[in-house]
């Protein structure tokens, strides 16, 4: 529910559990896992699944009384959605990661060459189906790029090709940044297209307004996002929390922990720091304060 996203394969990334005990964030979103060349999930499409780093920092926040969700995805390299040439294979590879760490909860953030291909976007969707039907009590969540006024049209496909499979994740998660045009105010922004995504689900499941909220999520950018003229500010981030609280949102993140920090002198370097002045891990502080 208010897991922040943070790479560690990427970005300098602080210490997991420093995380946990310097804010208040009980789980993490671990990203990313991707094809190692074939149907064959691995870190980075390269690290090991087992007796690695990545298990290491698992069982340590375990230990120290969190959890994780593992992401799949995201917008750079080999994707298993179109790695795996059907809805089974991609299930089986799913369930790979989900075996390996006994997980309660995992991320699918389709972007890019998962999201623009009708045929794949039909096979996660599928996969995902199966892998809800063999995990009781799963959390899954959808993660995808949206704009202020509401998921776009491959976005659009993918909830209705969901819905056609009897596909509910626990959350279909938009992440409202990179709009192109600047915006002066991304709190206010954010929570415009988390409330039209919730729209959109009420129309495509015939679900309550409730319901719909319910379902739905906020995976915002700290600082500086890839646009030049757009900055998501700790204001902004209060802003979304409010709108999380007031509606209880299924989810409630961002990316990344790794950019949790004052940029050092002139760096503005967006995998290792938001580019804003801050306190360290302070947009993390915010997420923490969400419990639902």
């Amino acid at each position: 529910m208010a897991a922040p996203y943070e790479y560690l394969g990427w970005g300098d990334p602080q210490r997991p559990t420093s995380v946990m005990s310097a804010t208040g964030v009980h789980d993490l979103t671990l990203a990313f896992v991707l094809s190692h060349g074939t149907c064959n999930p691995m870190w980075d499409g390269s690290r090991r699944l087992k007796g690695g780093a990545d298990e290491t920092a698992i069982e340590q926040i375990r230990a120290a009384g969190g959890d994780v969700a593992v992401s799949f995805g995201g917008w750079s390299g080999r994707k298993l959605g179109n790695s795996c040439k059907t809805p089974n294979a991609l299930a089986a590879a799913y369930q790979k990661v989900i075996d390996a760490y006994a997980l309660k909860a995992i991320d699918i953030d389709i972007e890019h060459t998962e999201l623009s291909s009708a045929a794949v976007r039909k096979r996660v969707v599928g996969a995902l189906a199966i892998v809800q039907g063999a995990n009781q009590g799963l959390e899954i969540s959808i993660t995808m790029p949206g704009a202020e006024s509401g998921l776009e049209p491959a976005e659009r496909s993918l909830v209705a090709d969901a819905a056609a499979v009897g596909l509910l994740p626990s959350a279909w998660t938009v992440m409202p940044f990179d709009f192109g045009p600047a915006r002066t105010d991304m709190g206010h922004a954010s929570i415009a297209a988390a409330g039209a995504l919730a729209r959109q689900l009420e129309s495509a499941y015939h679900m309550s307004p409730a319901s719909a909220y319910g379902h739905s999520g906020i995976s915002s950018m700290n600082g500086h996002t890839d646009e030049a003229a757009e900055t998501v500010t700790l204001e902004d981030f209060q802003t979304m929390l409010s709108f999380a609280q007031q509606n209880h949102l299924a989810r409630f993140t961002f990316w990344s922990v790794n950019r949790d920090r004052s940029c050092a002198g002139a760096d503005n370097t967006s995998d290792s720091c938001s580019g804003v002045s801050q306190q360290p891990l302070a947009f993390s502080g915010v997420v923490a304060q969400y419990h639902g």
